[in-house]
């Protein structure tokens, strides 16, 4: 059970009719991977520590630039220069010592995603690149592993939650683009709060599936444009054809496509 401390620290939880005590041991025992310590990751892993999921993973093998600031919010300027995930975990356990944070400075590839991954009961996409995306969303699948998607640029963005037998990323879309085809990220931009709006999202989702409260955004991709502050959700459906999860599937192994230019800037 929990300590004097531990119930206060989580009373706002535990006062919920839906959580109570039931909802935040539940909480404290759930293994979620974040992948990517960027924008969308940042307050992804502020808010799952703060709520205090007992073990969140998280991997990016990049180190914090300058330009990173205005919407990585879990870093600070002292940081830059500073691998992201010491600088991500480093704020994690100062906002909460319950929880364990373990690290992984390395790029998420094909020879090392499934080991990863099967470490976890719920694994949050905040990467910023297709190739991954697809690679997160096959291994996830293909793993019976839930996941969130999410992406944002400019001033839109957009994000759905994959349980087993739910619609995945490639039954709306089939493949990776081709390099080039799309903007890079530093010429596309973002507006740095549309980072929070999104990552806040997912983590409102992952804390719904530990808890069991509420329906998930599966078979449904929630997107909006905060220029307008349009919301708009687009009911989809398990895709029969899907070339990963259909009934004849063809992408059977988990393939390190090609880096396109960035989809979305995190």
């Amino acid at each position: 059970m929990f300590t004097e401390d531990q119930i206060e620290r989580y009373s706002r939880h535990i006062i919920l009719q839906e959580v109570g005590v039931e909802g935040q041991l539940k909480i404290n025992a759930g293994r979620v991977l974040i992948v990517g310590a960027g924008g969308l990751g940042s307050p992804v892993a502020l808010y799952l520590a703060a709520a205090g999921v007992g073990t969140i993973g998280l991997i990016d093998g990049d180190v914090v630039d300058l330009s990173n600031l205005q919407r990585q919010i879990i870093h600070f300027t002292p940081d830059v220069g500073r691998p992201k995930v010491e600088s991500a975990a480093e704020k994690m356990r100062l906002l909460n010592p319950d929880v364990n944070v373990v690290t992984y400075h390395a790029l998420l590839r094909a020879d090392n995603i499934r080991d990863i991954i099967r470490q976890y009961d719920f694994v949050v996409d905040g990467t910023d690149n297709f190739p991954v995306k697809f690679l997160i969303n096959d291994a996830c699948v293909q793993e019976g592993i839930p996941f969130s998607h999410g992406g944002i640029l400019r001033f839109e963005g957009q994000t759905f939650t994959w349980t087993p037998g739910a619609a995945c990323y490639r039954c709306m879309f089939n493949a990776p683009p081709p390099p080039n085809a799309v903007p890079t990220c530093s010429q596309a931009g973002v507006l740095g709060a549309i980072a929070g709006m999104l990552g806040t999202i997912q983590a409102t989702e992952t804390l719904k599936f530990l808890t069991g409260v509420g329906d998930l955004l599966t078979n449904r991709l929630l997107t909006f444009n905060a220029r307008t502050m349009n919301f708009r959700t687009v009911n989809v459906r398990h895709n029969a054809k899907c070339a990963l999860c259909g009934t004849t599937p063809t992408v059977t192994t988990l393939t390190d496509y090609e880096q396109a230019a960035c989809e979305w800037k995190k």
